[in-house]
């Protein structure tokens, strides 16, 4: 499959530049924001499921799972969800145009402190870009219930994502964190600790 390179718009572009150099002093955020991503699609399934029985969508167990790797560094939070289409993927993840970033940005701006900033990104729903706060790379694996294909994203939070399609992925989606080194003095955890996850969690 051909893997086309896109650019981030000029607010995702900002977005990204701030959870990558986060002022936040509590980068735990970035999980309990996936977990509730991956919440989030687990309930749209159920819902599309009962709007549409003819779905060819398994919801008879449901769930989530987060896989640490200490060897290779990453971090990954699993659905088996809703999942989001290559065009999906696109919209809701390259321009973030309909999540309010303008706003979040303005807003946050505004924040006079760290617990009022880190109360806005899950408020606007840009929860997905926390994983720049403390990863390196993010890649996400996804298929919409009921398609055949799924979809690859990747970034490094430079500027530019790739998307390609992929015929072996699962029904739901994952995420994938290429963790930064741990970095105590600057609450950067380490998160494929255990321990750590079930803190958070």
């Amino acid at each position: 499959m051909s893997t086309e390179t896109f650019e981030f718009q000029v607010e995702a572009r900002q977005l990204l530049q701030l959870m990558i150099h986060s002022v936040y002093s509590n980068k735990d955020v970035f999980l309990r924001e996936l977990v509730s991503n991956a919440s989030d699609a687990l309930d749209k399934l159920r819902l599309a499921k009962l709007r549409d029985d003819t779905l060819d969508a398994d919801v008879s167990d449901l769930h989530i799972e987060l896989e640490a790797d200490r060897e290779a560094r990453t971090l990954t939070v699993r659905d088996n969800g809703i999942g989001m289409s290559y065009d999906e993927v696109g919209e809701l993840i390259g321009t973030i145009a309909n999540s309010g970033t303008a706003q979040f940005l303005k807003e946050l701006k505004e924040a006079q402190d760290a617990a009022g900033a880190e109360g806005l990104i899950g408020q606007f729903g840009v929860g997905f870009y926390s994983g720049f706060m403390v990863a390196d790379e993010v890649t996400l694996v996804t298929r919409k219930a009921g398609e055949k294909q799924g979809t690859r994203w990747s970034s490094r939070g430079e500027g530019t994502y790739t998307l390609e399609r992929v015929d072996d992925a699962p029904q739901g989606t994952s995420v994938v964190l290429h963790l930064k080194p741990a970095d105590p003095d600057n609450q950067l955890h380490d998160y494929t600790s255990v321990w750590k996850i079930k803190e958070i969690v």
